[in-house]
């Protein structure tokens, strides 16, 4: 963790359990204009994990008969998904990333198609409806047939997803899964922010925009209503193990559905890799160290990464108040950085337990899956 921060990410805080016993730290600062430190139990915008818990809420209501896996997505929300489009995509195609309807963000923040953080200003107190952004996304250039493989991922499938549970709930999708999914968990820390700062100890989160913004620029002051059900939790590592723990134990949804859920494609994540994708999980094979479940996330300024091993034994959840460190190439590739070799030996310390083990899937940073 120490490398990590050295390397150029102002703090690092985690969280590995093993087999009963755990292990917390941190390394470096959570304001660099004050020098506070981060400490292990910081609360921290955990982006995309939050699809997790929102893939967790639509299974409970498989379990109920309100919601059928493979119904089409317009028997549900037609004034969403209009049309033919609406009887071919599925609930399991927006759980998975198949529906092939795009993500949203690049025309919810237009300055990033020309590497302006102008966007991200805009938006800091920004009150977006999800049916808008899901307008965005709708009407944007399919990035695929509904059903086709490798999926592409997309928030607009996860907003979606939030405006069915409160189709078949009577209630918002917040706070069904505050009810039923956070506090089902036990968890504490854990929920959907009030407003736009972050309640309890946390730190600053420090966004680089692939190096246009230097020194990068605080935005942990946000209004995330720009990501609602795809990304807005803010949670603790603590509280993340907890919670993959007791989701792979069969607490939170039963054994068919966490099977379903286990059920995986490719899928071509926002930073163009190719990942292993369930039903809001993430798969990670590790070679001599084993299979790991979980979800990575990102927001303005915040990564987060969250792995349990298969037995439930070997967990791993990692904070850092940095996002978008990598600079890009006048192709737009994002450039090697040393934080992703100080991350890559993390995970697999913290994963495996020993230096010598190639965690190839687990090396990629968080990638911008907000």
């Amino acid at each position: 963790m120490d490398d990590v921060h050295r390397a150029g990410v102002p703090g690092v805080y985690a969280e590995v359990r093993d087999a009963g016993r755990t292990w917390r730290g941190a390394s470096g600062v959570a304001d660099v204009r004050t020098g506070r430190p981060v400490t292990p139990g910081m609360r921290q915008r955990v982006g995309s994990i939050t699809k997790t818990f929102t893939a967790a809420a639509i299974m409970q209501q498989v379990e109920q008969g309100r919601v059928l896996l493979d119904a089409p997505i317009g028997d549900y929300l037609p004034e969403l998904v209009p049309g033919e489009r609406g009887r071919k995509i599925t609930v399991r195609m927006l759980l998975n990333h198949t529906s092939g309807i795009p993500d949203y963000i690049r025309y919810a923040f237009p300055s990033l198609q020309d590497m302006s953080p102008k966007s991200l200003d805009d938006n800091r107190f920004k009150q977006f409806r999800p049916a808008e952004l899901i307008e965005m996304g709708v009407n944007a250039p399919p990035a695929g047939e509904p059903g086709a493989t490798p999926g592409v991922y997309s928030n607009t499938n996860y907003l979606l997803l939030g405006q069915l549970l409160e189709q078949v709930t009577g209630t918002t999708a917040e706070e069904y899964i505050t009810r039923n999914v956070i506090e089902r968990a036990g968890l504490r820390h854990t929920g959907f922010p009030a407003g736009t700062r972050i309640e309890g100890p946390h730190s600053r989160m420090y966004e680089a925009l692939w190096g246009v913004l230097d020194p990068p620029r605080d935005y942990s002051v946000y209004n995330m209503s720009w990501t609602g059900t795809g990304a807005a939790l803010v949670s603790t590592m603590d509280d993340l193990n907890r919670f993959y723990r007791r989701l792979l134990d069969g607490r939170i949804v039963n054994r068919s559905s966490l099977a379903q859920m286990q059920r995986t494609l490719p899928v071509v994540a926002l930073d163009g890799s190719t990942i292993e994708y369930g039903l809001g999980l993430h798969k990670v094979g590790i070679p001599g160290c084993g299979t790991f479940w979980g979800h990575d996330g990102t927001v303005w300024g915040a990564s987060t990464m969250s792995l349990t091993r298969a037995d439930g034994k070997r967990q791993m959840s990692v904070a850092g108040n940095l996002a978008r460190w990598n600079e890009r190439d006048s192709s737009g590739k994002p450039q090697h950085h040393p934080i992703d070799d100080a991350l890559s030996t993390l995970y697999r310390q913290a994963m495996c337990g020993k230096g010598n083990t190639q965690a190839k899937n687990a090396s990629q940073t968080p990638a911008f899956n907000s």
